[in-house]
């Protein structure tokens, strides 16, 4: 029997979520056209996100009412009559971009800027305000493209008995793996291994970019954040991790740890809600990660910019409101720095990713994401545990799909 409702979470105002019903997904596109190459997906597990906090917070601005998500694990459950390769029962990964498979971005694995999604801009995804998706968080969902979009994973109860991990294919891995994006990706990451480290934020994302880092041969890798709790999740597995709230210098700290006051990477996971540091530590200073990844990266080095930045409506910098940044640029251009940024072309990462979790390469990732699973009902309170620095990944379970 289909069923007739879909309950999703939705944003009302600046700290406030919660479950509406809408009616159960069509194969229908947001500007109404149909979509005969499509899904319908029951969702296994649907994440809770650092970016859904930006929107949480007022400081990516959506309008009241839309709906959240985009970190989904599904069964198929429908299918278009164009869909070849995805079938009735599969248990699939959805990509947080939405592609179409079929522009020239798509075709060179640039799913992250899609030039098809969106009629506003090359860009779509679910559960933002970007294209009209319908987000995620919730009982079901439609998939366009299916075929493009959806990665299958090869066994089910395979799957399920991983899916912890595999949850984590829909953004928080990728978008973590991209933050080692080279000058020629997609086709390869950076060289890395060997190479020093430096990551801002202990975060669900910032954690999954230590496990890469492992994953990828990394020498020292250290983490940045101001929340003990989260970086304490890190310290068994090999990480290096410093307080920010501890007063010390960040170059000190690196000297420390390397012998040097540089390294040869910097990654920002962090994004517009960022903190200042010294006497800023306790404001959000939009461009102070920005600035800290070119001081102490080293001459030669490689920078990447993976958190979300936009206009902030809620920055006292007027500057910031408008998505504007000072960036010590004069002092960091003698460096020669090479830099990457923006979103995750999850399509290009997240089959290899997969492997990696089914033939037990990234044992130590579940223990330093902490996942916890929750019922979709639980959400909103999820996301103000989240907000107020919970060490926890949530996962939301609306069927009790998962065994724990």
């Amino acid at each position: 029997m289909t069923p007739t409702g879909n309950r999703i979470v939705t944003f009302e105002k600046p700290l406030e979520m919660k479950v509406n019903t809408f009616k159960f997904p069509e194969l229908i596109t947001p500007q109404g056209k149909s979509a005969p190459h499509g899904a319908i997906l029951k969702i296994v597990t649907t994440n809770i996100c650092g970016s859904d906090l930006h929107i949480y917070r007022g400081s990516f601005a959506v309008p009241k009412g839309m709906t959240m998500g985009h970190e989904m694990t599904g069964e198929v459950i429908e299918v278009g009559s164009d869909v070849e390769v995805v079938k009735k029962g599969d248990i699939v990964s959805v990509p947080f971009n939405v592609g179409c498979g079929r522009c020239y971005n798509c075709k060179h694995m640039r799913s992250d800027v899609c030039e098809n999604t969106n009629p506003e801009i090359d860009c779509g995804a679910y559960g933002f305000n970007l294209g009209g998706w319908t987000g995620g968080q919730g009982d079901y969902l439609f998939v366009p493209y299916a075929d493009f979009n959806l990665l299958r994973f090869p066994d089910k109860d395979a799957a399920m008995e991983k899916i912890r991990d595999l949850t984590l294919l829909s953004d928080v891995l990728p978008t973590a793996f991209h933050g080692f994006a080279g000058p020629d990706w997609p086709a390869a990451p950076a060289y890395v291994v060997g190479e020093n480290i430096l990551i801002f934020g202990a975060g669900p994302v910032g954690r999954a970019g230590a496990a890469c880092a492992r994953l990828l041969g990394a020498g020292a890798i250290i983490v940045a954040d101001y929340i003990q709790e989260r970086l304490d999740l890190l310290k068994p597995h090999g990480v290096e991790t410093i307080n920010l709230s501890d007063g010390v210098p960040i170059e000190e700290h690196l000297e420390r740890i390397t012998g040097h006051r540089e390294v040869d990477r910097v990654i920002d996971y962090v994004g517009v809600d960022c903190r200042g540091f010294g006497a800023e530590a306790d404001k959000i200073v939009e461009s102070a990660v920005t600035n800290a990844m070119l001081k102490y990266v080293r001459f030669g080095g490689m920078t990447s910019t993976v958190g979300v930045y936009c206009a902030n409506p809620i920055s006292k910098d007027p500057k910031a409101k408008k998505g504007h940044m000072d960036l010590e640029w004069s002092n960091a251009w003698i460096k020669s720095p090479r830099m990457s940024a923006g979103q995750s072309p999850t399509a290009n990462y997240n089959h290899a990713l997969m492997r990696a979790i089914l033939n037990d390469r990234m044992p130590y990732l579940s223990p330093m994401m902490n996942t916890k699973f929750i019922k979709l009902e639980d959400a909103p309170a999820a996301y103000k545990e989240f907000d107020a620095g919970s060490a926890y990944k949530y996962v939301i379970d609306p069927h009790g799909s998962v065994r724990q």
